[in-house]
């Protein structure tokens, strides 16, 4: 499987990007502190079927990371002007945690780019967006430090996986040890979707979109997820009992399984 990683300049950063396989565009857009290497276990699969473009978001792994305010709205147009420069006139866009929010903004601004949506572990946003427990969040928002760093990795997987997959985990941890985020540069993402509400604009995403969460996600509560699908025109909804906010390392295979029958035309199956 041949891959190509060079860079793009688009508003003022470098992004770093990867491409594999052939067929219909397929973006991959990940969330706060992750990169490329969070796919990791989708990109070997979905680029039999699909060219697949996986990239870093600005302040993270390989890309630039200006220390200025990032929006949603600013990570979206920094994913369009990539696929733009990429040639990409239309694509399937997939987006876990941050990146579903950045999903659903591109997918706003720019309904003609968007194919179909994938959205994981994410929100509409606003005010009846359901929050993580008090002690979740305020760990995510002030935690610091080599503990902190660890305790991050574990609170992203269902303490089921943690007990049996020790070698998994092992290895994003030495993923995000590679690629270790300066704290500002994980500050500014971290407050990117502060001002970010989609709830008002969801009549418009009429494309097909697939919703998917794991049950024991401590970190968007799986409420979002329903609340999601019940709101969007043309959702279904796919949730995986007892996997974490990172249910695309937890259950691979099946989630690999489901995007391929959703983006192919068949219904999706839990």
């Amino acid at each position: 499987m041949g891959c190509i990683m060079p860079t793009v300049h688009v508003n003022d950063v470098k992004l770093y990007y990867e491409t594999y396989g052939q067929g219909e565009a397929l973006l991959l857009i990940a969330g706060i502190g992750y990169g490329t290497w969070l796919w990791a276990k989708q990109i070997p699969e979905l680029s039999k079927y699909f060219s697949v473009i996986a990239f870093d978001n600005r302040g993270v792994g390989r890309s630039d990371k200006p220390d200025i305010e990032y929006t949603v709205s600013l990570l979206a147009s920094d994913a369009y002007e990539l696929l733009r420069a990429l040639g990409v006139k239309r694509a399937h866009i997939l987006g876990i945690s941050l990146g579903g929010f950045i999903a659903q903004q591109l997918a706003l601004d720019h309904p003609e780019m968007a194919n179909k949506l994938i959205l994981c572990s994410t929100s509409h946003g606003g005010p009846n967006m359901i929050l993580p427990k008090g002690e979740i969040l305020q760990f995510m928002a002030f935690g610091a430090g080599k503990e902190t760093f660890q305790r991050g990795i574990e609170l992203a997987f269902s303490p089921e996986f943690l007990a049996k997959h020790p070698e998994e985990i092992a290895k994003i941890t030495e993923r995000m040890r590679r690629h270790r985020q300066p704290r500002y540069a994980y500050l500014r993402q971290f407050m990117a979707p502060i001002n970010f509400n989609s709830e008002p604009l969801l009549h418009k995403l009429t494309m097909p979109v697939l919703v998917m969460a794991g049950e024991a996600d401590c970190v968007v509560p799986v409420e979002n997820s329903r609340l999601l699908a019940e709101k969007l025109p043309n959702a279904q909804l796919v949730t995986f009992p007892g996997a974490g906010h990172l249910f695309v390392v937890e259950r691979a295979d099946e989630v690999n399984s489901i995007i391929i029958d959703f983006l192919k035309g068949g219904a999706p199956h839990a």
